[in-house]
């Protein structure tokens, strides 16, 4: 590897901006393809799931040698997890904590373990879904690209961004989405630089899938009518139920890794076989409960449903959900959360049509509005929630009530102290055993890019006023499409990127410190 010194950084700083839009086209190629693999595993798995329940239903025999399977899918997970930790869960906290320098991860034993512990998961019925897998898996794509090619830190967090933004975009036909989302929330950067990559990545992935998947959204909607402007006040309220709704999914979701934590009897990779055993009754009984939830959304949209069973549907996948995931079985809960708004709002539409005499026809209308108002409530990243229901129902049609719904339900979720369910999820992952935390002094030299928010303590400061972190120095300021030189007397604005240079092992330290200068209060 060529030495990372400040004058290599420097170099490479002002020289690799057009390359990243080709790295990135090479990893949104890579991701896609992998990610296509993925979701072809996981539907010949749920393929073989229904046809073991049907065959036992049939022949109640076989319920024998299919626990046997199962318990021989509950050992392989926990031989994964035990030695691959951060396969655990989604994976979007770990690449977070990546990007942040507070994690390290070995990219191909992370890839092969997630991918095949991913497919066992889901494949047999929990209630995970695959974006959180894809995004880590298209992450990890990233990392290898820039470890085996050799590249620099700075260069190798804008590929890792990339490749999580493939990863979603090809696990739900949702380019727009993949890019909004691994800025607004794995990245936390909306820099071009990055944006250049991520766009460049998620565009090739998501046509690989399109490719293979068809152009047509996830979710198809026919016929929904657009909700009249007086129904708002409707929206509105959905919004507050939705956000006190995230809130609850969030604090259970931490009170289930509680439940599981305090059974100290149980090792952490064997709590896989708890959810697999409630798996196996739901199978019997209610069988709309497996998998992710896209079989769920469907049911809630083609069929009525009586208000008791959309209860039942909803208290029982919330509660399977928090079983599934508190376990650390590799799965996310992009798609589970989706089909938990969509029944909160085919529960909202139902109601009115039968109290209040509400058009049943808008219950399509709610059911979309239930998707993105939850995901806001509990990932709290509002665009890409508006963003993401749009391509998944393949209509912009309902962008104003969209907007409406997940702003509420950020507000609500916000006054009610829930914090974001990834920003948990990663404070809690670094506290438990068996992370690879950064720990060792890493002199190598990377920049880090940082945006100045309007009414910041840094919004008007000069360079010389201001308490910058040790061992970190400001080399650019860029304003519009000017870049500044800065020197003691610059005046910081909003708006601004900051480039500073730091040594690789003190990413954390200075990552944390310009965060809290730079954000307004």
């Amino acid at each position: 590897m060529d030495s990372e010194t400040t004058a290599h950084t420097l170099r490479r700083w002002y020289s690799f901006r057009l390359k990243l839009i080709l790295e990135g086209i090479c990893i949104g190629i890579l991701t896609g393809l992998l990610v296509v693999a993925y979701r072809l595993a996981l539907e010949k798995a749920f393929n073989v799931l229904n046809f073991a329940y049907r065959s036992i239903s049939a022949k109640p025999m076989l319920l024998v040698p299919w626990i046997g399977i199962l318990l021989c899918v509950g050992l392989v997970i926990a031989f994964l997890v035990k030695f691959n930790p951060l396969i655990s869960g989604s994976g979007i906290p770990q690449v977070e904590g990546l990007l942040s320098g507070k994690l390290d991860m070995s990219w191909w034993r992370i890839l092969l373990a997630k991918f095949t512990g991913g497919v066992l998961s889901i494949g047999s019925g929990l209630s995970l879904g695959r974006e959180g897998p894809s995004v880590q898996l298209g992450a990890t794509v990233g990392l290898g690209f820039s470890r085996v090619l050799k590249r620099s830190h700075i260069e190798e967090s804008y590929l890792v961004t990339g490749g999580a933004s493939a990863g979603l975009a090809a696990a739900f036909n949702a380019p727009l989405a993949g890019v909004l989302f691994s800025l607004e929330e794995v990245h936390k950067n909306f820099s071009p630089l990055v944006l250049l990559t991520a766009l460049s990545a998620a565009l090739t992935s998501s046509y690989l899938a399109s490719d293979f998947f068809g152009l047509q959204p996830i979710f198809s909607f026919v016929g929904v009518q657009h909700l009249p402007l007086n129904h708002y006040t409707l929206v509105i309220l959905l919004g507050v139920v939705l956000g006190v709704s995230g809130a609850l999914f969030n604090s259970g979701l931490l009170k289930a890794q509680d439940i599981y934590a305090g059974r100290k009897w149980l090792p952490s990779h064997f709590r896989i076989f708890i959810p697999l055993f409630f798996s196996l009754g739901l199978g019997f009984i209610l069988p709309q409960l497996l998998g992710g939830g896209h079989e769920l959304i469907v049911e809630v949209m083609s069929h009525p449903l009586t208000l008791g069973f959309l209860s039942l549907l909803l208290v029982g996948k919330f509660l399977f959900t928090l079983i599934c995931y508190g376990s650390g079985a590799p799965g996310g809960i992009f798609l589970p959360l989706l089909s938990l708004g969509a029944v909160i709002g085919t529960l909202w539409g139902t109601a009115l049509s039968s109290w209040f005499g509400i058009d049943s026809a808008f219950t399509a209308n709610f059911i979309i509005l239930g998707m993105a108002g939850l995901f806001t409530a509990i990932v709290r990243a509002p665009i890409t929630g508006i963003i993401l229901i749009s391509e998944m129902t393949g209509s912009l049609d309902h962008f104003l009530s969209l907007a409406v719904v997940c702003i509420v339900a950020y507000i609500v979720a916000d006054l009610l102290r829930s914090k974001p369910v990834y920003d948990s999820l990663l404070e809690r992952l670094l506290k438990t055993r068996g992370v690879q935390e950064k720990n060792t002094q890493d002199y190598r030299k990377t920049i880090l890019e940082f945006v100045v928010q309007k009414g910041s303590p840094l919004d008007g400061e000069l360079v010389r006023n201001v308490s910058w972190p040790p061992l970190c120095l400001l080399v650019s300021i860029r304003r519009g499409q000017t870049e500044i030189l800065p020197h003691g007397n610059t005046k910081i604005e909003s708006g601004d990127y900051l480039d500073i240079l730091t040594n690789v092992s003190e990413i954390p330290t200075v990552h944390e410190y310009v965060t809290s200068i730079i954000n307004a209060p």
